[in-house]
């Protein structure tokens, strides 16, 4: 194309994206003034009104999104045709069939990522604009069709993977590659496991896999909601504007450690602590805790009535406890089932000797009134509730957990193991999480608690009710002279709405604070940190086993996490899981991948790393630094890195001041990266190799390390300098 016809075509490609934005505006501005008049509006009932108001709200979110990078792209066909790529879809105001825009979603968008010279799909050419706001600076030409194409097309990908990071990761709508493409759109009903190693995109792959099912499955989807899991705080904050820029709002995003809601993660383990409690056999010693809380007296407890005194023994209870414990229900539930045994054992003792010389079974009227008596004497007995408590007492995850944890005695009476022994009981651990989430099913609700409110809401309940059909009744009783006032007809409507307990929070914050939500769909980062009792709470929250599991084995740390997925997958999806791997690197450029890869063949020789994508053109480096001298090289390594544009971390072992350890940066990247002590590193503990690994892939431009004690053996090309801050200097080819 020469060079007039460029400029002819950039004016082009440019009134028509103005075209685009003129046609988002007025959707965006009809859907306002529809929630406008929602909101106002008096049709249907108060449910109707707002469930449409809501239906308008997320609409008007979609529109919002898209005003950042509309359309990134456009489709020529060999037919002549030519079909516009961009955030959302848009058709023409006069035929709404006539798109003018496509989703990137959509069927017919697919060729955008997946066509190449070889295997052009039926399409000729693939042009990708580069936008500032809402102008088109200029495009980028791909011809398709022939062995020779032009490669152009990489620009838009080089230019995305060498910009300076921000301060969150951001969507990759316009730069989606062909192997990605694939997974994204993978029809699979099942569990979808991604493997990849540093800087192959697996993250965002998943996260633009939950929007296109939300865009394919949204009724579906939108009615139970995606859950996304990662390994820290730091990482979902990270993520967490992918979805919203994709439109997606019914989404929450959580840690392992914050599926149980309203607990707090205090603590760590031990490798030998938090490999026994992710290990499913822990199943065994929790059920084992909650029988040894099923206990017998040690002597007769005496329960002294109006008119005799009987006595709780150890036969009697033990039969209550088997009867309670053959009905299979949880614990605090055949509390019942306990209860209602000693009482029968009990009234029958007490009628027996009440009435003896006097009563037999033959005067049913007199046996009936005075087992009555009895049963309600016993129902507010205070002895009697203090004996069901210490025999069968009602308990909470949290209470029988921390109870366990600090007595020797009824660890040994659960069968476990001294490692989980600790002072503080109630000190949590993310390996706590799955543990308390079991014992919720083993031991059940709080009944009493759980049934006086549900009594309490029933009775509102029934009373809105009986105050709106009295009011239906006096209308229609009403002469033509009489008249009932609308404003009261609508109390009465709000009323009943109420207190049938309506719920108006967003779905997002509904399922993260309840335990028992259940999702369409499971998003699991970084999965291979996650033990055998963390996936049995994750299949335990979504019933259909729908997930998108991403992670590296290479890069586990956990000691209950995975080594192999198979080992993970089948005993709850057998045949129901597939394997995707991601072999390309767009983060680390290839000096540095060269360094971690010295590093990968040393602790898992079995793995195949990356291929980098790119060079950066500076060489990563290494400088041997006293005790004394340490402080001031990270404080040099800071202060150049703030003057340049982009993010920097400093990576550390426990208790080096002014860094972070690898574990809290895992899913993240950085332009630039100090890694301080890597011999430390390595040897905090089994895993260290791994740690230290993904320490040295976090970085896109620029990575440096200090030593005090000699480099590991891997480490040894780097290019070793007398200061951090002349090697800084150097910038990117």
């Amino acid at each position: 194309m020469s060079t007039q016809g460029h400029e002819d075509e950039l004016r082009s490609e440019r009134s028509y994206v103005a075209g685009l934005y003129t046609r988002l505006d007025a959707e965006r501005a009809r859907v306002k003034g529809e929630y406008s008049a929602a909101l106002r509006g008096r049709d249907g009932t108060a449910m109707d009104r707002e469930f449409h108001a809501r239906a308008l709200a997320k609409e008007v979110k979609r529109l919002d999104v898209a005003d950042n990078g509309l359309c990134f792209g456009r489709l020529d066909a060999l037919s002549g045709e030519h079909s516009y790529i961009g955030r959302i879809g848009l058709f023409d105001e006069e035929n709404e069939f006539e798109p003018v825009l496509l989703d990137w979603r959509a069927p017919a968008s697919r060729a955008f990522y997946v066509a190449t010279a070889a295997t052009p799909e039926s399409m000729r050419r693939r042009r990708q604009f580069h936008t500032r706001g809402r102008h088109v600076v200029d495009f980028t030409d791909e011809v398709l069709g022939r062995p020779d194409g032009d490669e152009g097309g990489d620009a838009a990908l080089l230019a995305a993977v060498n910009a300076p990071r921000g301060a969150g990761m951001g969507d990759i709508v316009a730069t989606i590659q062909a192997e990605q493409d694939e997974i994204i759109r993978l029809d699979h009903p099942g569990v979808l496991v991604i493997e990849g190693g540093p800087g192959t995109g697996k993250t965002v792959v998943a996260l633009h896999r939950v929007a296109y099912l939300l865009y394919t499955q949204r009724e579906r989807m939108e009615r139970q909601g995606v859950l996304v899991v990662g390994p820290n705080p730091a990482f979902l904050n990270h993520i967490g504007r992918v979805l919203p820029s994709l439109g997606e709002t019914n989404v929450v995003f959580t840690t392992a450690g914050d599926l149980v809601p309203g607990l707090r993660v205090t603590a760590e383990d031990t490798p030998e602590a938090a490999r026994l409690k992710g290990s499913l056999k822990i199943l065994d010693m929790l059920t084992a805790a909650v029988a040894d809380r099923q206990r017998l007296p040690e002597d007769p407890l005496p329960i002294e009535l109006s008119d005799v005194t009987v006595r709780i023994d150890a036969e009697t209870a033990q039969w209550a406890r088997e009867e309670a414990r053959a009905s299979k229900l949880p614990h605090n539930d055949a509390r019942a089932v306990f209860s209602e045994i000693l009482t029968f054992a009990l009234t029958e003792r007490a009628i027996a000797r009440i009435g003896r010389g006097w009563l037999t079974r033959a005067d049913r009227e007199a046996w009936e009134q005075l087992r009555e008596n009895l049963l309600e004497e016993l129902a507010d007995h205070d002895a009697f509730t203090a004996a069901l408590d210490a025999l069968w007492p009602i308990l909470t995850p949290e209470k029988l957990l921390a109870q366990l944890y600090s007595s020797p005695e009824r660890l040994r009476a659960a069968g476990a193991d001294e490692v989980l022994s600790r002072a503080d009981g109630e000190a949590w651990t993310v390996s706590d999480v799955p543990l308390l989430d079991e014992l919720v099913d083993l031991l059940g609700r709080d009944k009493p608690a759980d049934q006086t409110a549900e009594r309490e809401r029933k009775a509102e309940a029934a009373y809105a009710t009986a105050v709106l059909d009295n009011m239906v009744g006096r209308e229609d009783m009403m002469d033509d002279e009489d008249h009932l006032f609308a404003t009261d007809l609508l109390y009465a409507e709000d009323l009943a709405d109420r207190f049938l307990e309506r719920d108006t929070r967003e779905l997002a914050e509904r399922a993260a604070a309840d335990r028992d939500w259940t999702y369409r769909h499971v998003v699991v980062d970084e999965a291979q940190e996650l033990s055998e009792m963390d996936w049995r709470v994750l299949m335990r929250r979504c019933p259909g086993k729908s997930f998108t599991v991403v992670g590296d084995l290479a890069q586990r740390r956990s000691a209950a996490g995975a080594t192999s997925w198979d080992t993970m997958m089948t005993p709850y999806v057998p045949n129901r899981w597939i394997y995707r791997s991601l072999t390309v690197n767009y983060r680390t450029p290839a000096e540095i991948m060269t360094v971690a890869a010295a590093l990968l063949a040393e602790f898992a020789p079995g793995v195949q790393p990356p291929e980098s994508v790119r060079a950066c053109g500076v060489q990563p480096w290494s400088r041997h630094v006293t005790e004394d001298e340490l402080a001031t090289a990270i404080e040099e390594f800071v202060q150049n890195e703030a003057g340049r544009e982009g993010t920097s971390v400093v990576i550390g072992p426990p208790g080096v001041p002014g860094t972070v350890m690898a574990s809290e940066t895992k899913g993240l990247e950085f332009d630039a990266v100090l890694v301080v002590e890597p011999e430390r590193i390595i040897a905090d503990g089994p895993r260290g190799a791994a740690e230290l690994y993904v320490a040295l892939t976090r970085a896109t431009q620029r990575l440096g390390v200090l030593h005090q004690a000699p480099l590991p053996q891997a480490l040894t090309g780097l290019t070793e300098t007398g200061t951090p801050v002349l090697a800084g200097n150097q910038r990117s080819a």
